[in-house]
């Protein structure tokens, strides 16, 4: 239960946090700026896997969670228990900010410029490679450890969302694009967000397998990259 209670917590402060930054620069004007939600998303993210990694191997993402199980360096029987709390920490952010800043906002709802979904999936997918394969790197088993583990993260996180976010929203989380849709109601490309982050996590494993040394992915839990 620490474990579930961890990734909660940790997916509500994340979601909060980010999508936060979000909602107060659309109400307040721009004054927290693009490069300022950027830096929101990775600083949060840095400091959670310092905080609940060794508790829970902070996930926060469940195209996260995903991609350590095919990399069998994670339970597949603990997974759903995951998503779900993953779930319930992200749509309990959303529903607090709109709780703060009512139904006038999209509440950090990632969509595609233009309406352009065919372009946002391959960015989806791209960005959640990158990102999991520098968790795959870094992380021992299916826990980010070490000093510079929550640094890389978290600064891959911060780029991607610095020169993606205006395009797609640079997602990379499908808990983290589930709840600001369903408490704002956009769920036009809802499916866009669930389907590419997961994709990009899952191709993440074999490209990690690939230029990792033996080991790295597809043994038991426990073994690591290098």
């Amino acid at each position: 239960m620490r474990k579930l209670a961890a990734e909660l917590l940790g997916t509500f402060f994340l979601v909060f946090a980010g999508t936060g930054a979000i909602t107060i620069n659309e109400v307040s004007g721009g004054t927290v700026t693009h490069v300022g939600i950027a830096l929101t998303f990775g600083l949060v993210v840095l400091a959670l896997i310092y905080a609940l990694g060794d508790v829970s191997g902070a996930h926060f993402n469940p195209a996260v969670t995903v991609g350590f199980v095919l990399a069998r360096r994670f339970p597949a029987r603990q997974a759903v228990s995951y998503v779900v709390a993953q779930c319930a920490g992200a749509l309990s952010a959303s529903f607090c900010l709109r709780l703060l800043f009512g139904g006038h906002t999209k509440l950090g709802a990632t969509l595609p410029l233009n309406d352009d979904a065919a372009q946002s999936f391959v960015l989806e997918l791209l960005l959640t490679f990158f990102l999991m394969f520098v968790i795959l790197s870094v992380s021992i088993g299916a826990k980010e450890k070490g000093l510079m583990a929550g640094v890389a993260v978290g600064a891959v996180i911060a780029l991607e969302a610095l020169f993606a976010g205006p395009i797609s929203g640079a997602s990379m989380n499908p808990a983290r694009s589930l709840a600001p849709a369903v408490a704002s109601g956009r769920l036009e490309h809802l499916w866009l967000y669930l389907l590419a982050p997961t994709a990009g996590a899952l191709l993440a494993v074999g490209g990690c397998a690939c230029v990792q040394e033996r080991g790295c992915c597809f043994t038991s839990p426990g073994e690591t990259c290098a």
